[in-house]
């Protein structure tokens, strides 16, 4: 959460809508914000926090555990039409991690914005080269796309 309190500034310069769910009530979220966040992140958490007590949210994105109770820790990219374009889930131990989070959402912004004529490839990263999709790139990726040369 403070991780993402931190890239916030970023993610709404990308025009990204950051919301935080989980089956905790909104009294546990504002203990939790009250002693610990706002600690971390000044200021608090700047996005909303929202409960999905009942876990109905939880389920329709596959990630609730009817035994446990509990939602799975992931993050989702939707884009302006409602369509899930990424998402990852991660065990309670391990971190998500919010450059990587941002450096898909501008990818996915620039597939976007040119009408699937360009592609990012693996590594890609935003101002380098992208890919043309087309007949003549299949066999070809290897003398258009070098990532240790920076292109």
């Amino acid at each position: 959460m403070s991780a993402v309190a931190d890239e916030f500034p970023e993610l709404q310069k990308l025009g990204v809508e950051v919301l935080s769910i989980s089956v905790d009530s909104i009294y546990v979220h504002k203990m939790w914000e009250d002693n610990e966040l706002s600690k971390m992140v000044e200021g608090g958490i700047p996005f909303p926090m929202l409960s999905d007590q009942n876990g109905n949210v939880g389920r329709l994105y596959g990630v609730y555990n009817e035994e446990a109770g509990v939602e799975a820790r992931g993050r989702f990219i939707i884009d302006p039409d409602g369509i899930v374009q990424a998402y990852e889930v991660l065990t309670p131990p391990v971190g998500r991690n919010v450059a990587e989070s941002r450096r898909q959402i501008q990818a996915f912004q620039l597939v976007r914005a040119s009408k699937g004529t360009e592609a990012t490839p693996s590594g890609w990263q935003p101002g380098r080269a992208t890919l043309k999709p087309g007949p003549d790139l299949v066999g070809n990726v290897w003398k258009v796309w070098k990532v240790e040369d920076g292109k």
